[in-house]
């Protein structure tokens, strides 16, 4: 802080109201206080007054993901827990809501306060900020996404392969017209990928990024569906069962989903190992904070296509 007052010629209170955000400071001065924080990468430390353990650490990992209220993220916070329960640390998480800005605000958060890691599930595409943390020791790990702008250890789901095999199920009850129904990649890693397991696997592609009502209502409607996301299987579903086409079209969706064996027919799914991505995930964390300084590591993860009815529903001829 004080490096900050310097650089900016302010007082060092000055520079403690900005950084707190009370009271308001001159707009000039803030201005230069500000700059002189971008410039110094200077974060500030909002767990200054409290007792740190003797190692240096804290006990605390920070976790961020598009939305903890979606069950796959939900899952994978719970195989974080998991291992992090063992060694008496606490994890506490945060939603970027898909929003790169509003990521780097949640991140800026966490680590000003001095956690002892961070896992993230990266919405934005460049992380390159965090460099002088993980110079400065910071644990980092990405998972379902890879980083694309640092060096750093990431876990994955085979997401093509899981497609692939979605798709080459469905071939295998004789459909050839299947549909895929997802969310447009946009530069998302996930969707580009399931997306091309998808198109690795079908001779005519038929790609819907939006609503599906209009496929199944029109003169050649597919007979088979695969749905590349947790929530937009939710939502097919709802329109196979109101157009009463559950019965006659097959559906795969890619991610397990509450109720999936309740509904009939029942949803014939492939099934990520939510869990087993966190555990991973903070496995690699750990070992970091344990000392480990090698090359950074990549885990892949399979899936696993779960038979429960939908899929299985033959083609008519």
């Amino acid at each position: 802080m004080k490096d900050v007052a310097s650089m900016a010629g302010v007082s060092l209170s000055t520079v403690s109201r900005v950084v707190n955000g009370s009271p308001p400071v001159d707009p000039e001065l803030a201005a230069k206080v500000e700059r002189a924080i971008e410039l110094l990468g200077y974060r500030h430390n909002h767990t200054a007054g409290t007792l740190r353990r003797a190692s240096g650490l804290s006990s605390t990992i920070g976790l961020i993901f598009d939305d903890v209220g979606n069950p796959f993220f939900a899952a994978i916070h719970r195989g974080v827990e998991e291992v992090a329960r063992e060694r008496s640390v606490v994890t506490f998480a945060g939603s970027s809501d898909a929003d790169p800005e509003r990521e780097r605000e949640l991140v800026e958060g966490v680590l000003g306060r001095r956690v002892d890691g961070l896992i993230l599930v990266p919405t934005a595409h460049d992380h390159s900020y965090l460099k002088r943390d993980v110079a400065a020791g910071i644990g980092l790990v990405f998972v379902d996404r890879p980083p694309e702008t640092i060096d750093a250890d990431h876990v994955l789901t085979d997401n093509r392969g899981g497609a692939r095999a979605a798709v080459e199920h469905l071939r295998a009850h004789g459909h050839e017209r299947i549909a895929f129904v997802g969310p447009a990649p946009n530069g998302l890693y996930t969707a580009a990928e399931r997306l091309a397991g998808y198109l690795d696997a079908v001779a005519e592609p038929l790609v819907v990024h939006d609503d599906v009502e209009p496929l199944l209502t029109g003169p050649d409607r597919p007979t088979a569906l695969f749905t590349a996301q947790n929530l937009v299987t939710i939502e097919v579903l709802r329109t196979l069962h109101r157009l009463g086409l559950q019965d006659t079209v097959a559906h795969v969706g890619f991610d397990d989903i509450v109720l999936a064996g309740s509904i009939e027919p029942a949803l014939t799914v492939v099934a990520q190992d939510a869990l087993g991505l966190g555990r991973a995930a903070a496995e690699l964390l750990f070992s970091r904070l344990d000392g480990f300084n090698g090359r950074a590591r990549q885990v892949v993860l399979p899936t696993r296509v779960i038979e429960r009815g939908s899929g299985e529903l033959q083609a008519s001829s």
